[in-house]
């Protein structure tokens, strides 16, 4: 170093008087310091010196830093590859508890169906049989009409008594000839003569109501309850 300094102060002093030369000097020193340290810090890093590096991890030689740089593009490979495993592991955790979860939304839908299901047959009973039915539209159908309130063999017909004023007198013209008629076929009827009684009684019962005030209680509930009666005559045979 002192060769190398002495070197280029000797090519670069002139002679200079008094205390210039002293601050030139000192400058050039100054120079040549930090250019020698320069070269030597750039020497020991890319490849040689301070003792193999001075403890810092830079190789020594060329072969020793390709091998450092594969070995650290082999680390990173390795770590992207982890991270991509674990990725992937999360991806699956997380579709497998999806349809965990779907699945058990579906079975408490369908559980929650069964249990409205059961309720509501709980609450409406059990349910009745062939011949129950049959028992209880029997029982809700009008009672047949004896002999004496309509003759078979006749088709005549004995009304309640207030059914025979004459603000009733048209329906009961018309229902005296249907059911004769159907006397004297032996009890058949055709469907048109069928329909012609309901729709008679239908309108008995209308003109009935509008007087309904007039009459007591039991009177007009006997006079109802005949009307009926008479009606569903026409869907049973005659006798």
């Amino acid at each position: 170093m002192a060769s190398r300094l002495s070197s280029v102060v000797g090519s670069s002093v002139r002679p200079v008087a008094g205390p210039r030369l002293a601050h030139r000097v000192a400058a050039l020193l100054l120079s040549a310091s930090v250019a020698w340290l320069g070269s030597n810090f750039a020497h020991a890093k890319w490849g040689g010196g301070w003792g193999g590096g001075m403890g810092m991890g830079w190789s020594s030689t060329a072969q020793e830093g390709a091998d450092m740089g594969l070995a650290a593009v082999v680390r990173a490979q390795g770590y992207a590859n982890l991270k991509n495993s674990e990725a992937a592991k999360n991806w699956e955790e997380a579709k497998t508890m999806e349809m965990q979860n779907r699945l058990r939304w579906t079975e408490t839908y369908f559980e929650m169906r069964k249990v409205n299901r059961d309720k509501r047959a709980a609450e409406a009973g059990p349910s009745i049989t062939q011949e129950q039915a049959i028992s209880l539209a029997k029982m809700k159908a009008p009672q047949r009409l004896q002999s004496t309130q309509l003759d078979p063999v006749t088709g005549h017909i004995e009304y309640p008594l207030i059914l025979t004023q004459d603000i009733y007198k048209q329906y009961r013209e018309r229902l005296d000839s249907l059911f004769a008629q159907r006397a004297a076929s032996g009890g058949s009827i055709r469907f048109e003569d069928f329909q012609a009684i309901q729709t008679t009684v239908s309108q008995f019962v209308e003109a009935l109501q509008k007087h309904v005030s007039e009459y007591a209680a039991g009177d007009y509930g006997r006079a109802r309850n005949f009307l009926d009666s008479l009606a569903n005559e026409a869907r049973s045979p005659a006798g």
